[in-house]
């Protein structure tokens, strides 16, 4: 079942029209070791003792209405110029304005019937999270298929529907897919006095390791909306050049929670605020047990209450993951901070008018400096939204296509031969 939160919400146009609804908003509410097969090839690709030759591309590679930079762009370019060249036209009934095509793709857009098989995994700390795999991908898909690994936002999960197209458009490129659902999302167990965070990524790291020993042979890849993308991105730059994944997508991250928290508290997007925290304290008060007399600098009774995200990072998260305040909780968390150590090709998707993705929370100078990402940010596309492209507009998103384009250029490219060809190219240079 997928569960909404509803509230009243007034939108007012330039021409001093006033819109009334009801709409429910739905969003990414956020031993010795072994040795395999992709193991080797990234230890002894031939390319590694030299810097790759990149493709030359022009200005003109890419419509005027998209911006597009990084120090990766001409390296990844070619992988996306049938998507690129065309113009991002926002579907007009929704894309006048950004909280209408938020709240329209979370309402409106189709979720598909995908069949899921639940895993779920205990982690070293005896916490729990789930792995919904696609039903019938083992028998048409080989060991060696690559293997897409989706990080869904705050709160969200494998039901949600921008997951869903993810999943199906995965499915027909013939990329295995599962969906990482974190402690309590998805309706995923809790098992301590502890949920996730933007910071904490000890169960990311041991999912991925979890995926990589059941299909040693494949490459793995993932993508992450929203706060699951902050995670992601943060994991990127802790693992650096240990990182197991070939490739990874971010879409509408927040990158700076301070910047993003701040945006937060500001007219309309109050509602998402209370919408969140609503959703916070559903699946807290389904495990609330676990936290009674639990002592300490927990605030029970803020969280249990909480009507904004902050309310519940003071009482129950910055406490769990040892911050002193939630100021130092959202600026150690930042993922803006980690790009700088990503050492795979990186494909960032933004927004320019995401309500709660500041587009001036985007960490520009350090995707230009970084040869291994590359940053399309679109005119619009609320959060989360992205009304546009041939499905519009209750299909999916506008950038299901261009993460595919990406990651099979990525893919194509690291099995070449059997060997990688994308190695680092920081690595290389040094």
């Amino acid at each position: 079942k997928r569960k909404f939160v509803c509230t009243n919400f007034v939108f007012v146009t330039k021409n001093d029209v006033v819109v009334k609804q009801m709409a429910r908003i739905a969003f990414a509410t956020s031993s010795a070791p072994i040795i395999t097969v992709r193991t080797l090839r990234r230890r002894f690709s031939v390319f590694a003792a030299a810097k790759p030759k990149l493709p030359e591309m022009s200005q003109n590679y890419h419509h005027s209405s998209l911006e597009v930079i990084g120090g990766g762009r001409d390296r990844f370019l070619p992988a996306l110029k049938d998507s690129l060249v065309k113009p991002y036209n926002a579907f007009p009934l929704t894309g006048f304005n950004r909280h209408v095509e938020t709240i329209y793709a979370a309402f409106y857009r189709s979720v598909p019937s995908v069949r899921l098989r639940r895993e779920c995994l205990r982690t070293k700390d005896n916490g729990s999270v789930a792995l919904d795999w696609v039903v019938g991908d083992d028998s048409f898909l080989s060991p060696e298929s690559p293997i897409l690994i989706l990080l869904p936002g705050l709160t969200g999960g494998s039901q949600d529907s921008y997951v869903r197209h993810m999943l199906l458009r995965a499915q027909s490129k013939k990329w295995r897919c599962v969906v990482f659902n974190s402690r309590g999302c998805g309706d995923s167990p809790v098992t301590t006095p502890q949920f996730y965070s933007a910071s904490f990524l000890g169960d990311t790291g041991e999912v991925i390791a979890h995926v990589g020993d059941k299909f040693p042979n494949a490459n793995l890849y993932a993508a992450g909306w929203s706060l699951g993308a902050n995670i992601l991105v943060n994991y990127l730059g802790q693992e650096s050049h240990n990182c197991p994944l070939s490739g990874a997508v971010s879409l509408c991250n927040p990158f700076d929670l301070v910047i993003a928290d701040e945006d937060f508290h500001k007219g309309f997007n109050n509602v998402y605020d209370k919408a969140l925290s609503k959703s916070l304290r559903r699946i807290f008060s389904k495990h609330s047990l676990l936290f009674e007399d639990i002592g300490g600098g927990f605030n029970i009774p803020l969280a249990a209450n909480a009507t904004t995200v902050r309310d519940f990072d003071e009482g129950i998260t910055r406490v769990s993951f040892g911050f002193k305040s939630v100021d130092e909780y959202y600026s150690k968390s930042s993922s803006s901070k980690s790009v700088k150590q990503v050492r795979i090709p990186l494909l960032c998707i933004q927004a320019a008018n995401d309500p709660i993705a500041p587009e001036r929370g985007i960490p520009r100078d350090e995707i230009k400096a970084n040869p291994n990402c590359m940053l399309i940010v679109t005119p619009r596309g609320g959060h989360l939204g992205w009304v546009a492209g041939e499905e519009a507009p209750n299909g999916a998103p506008w950038t299901d296509p261009v993460v595919m384009e990406f990651l099979q250029y990525v893919e194509s490219r690291e099995t070449i031969n059997g060997e990688r060809s994308f190695e680092d190219v920081q690595q290389i240079q040094v």
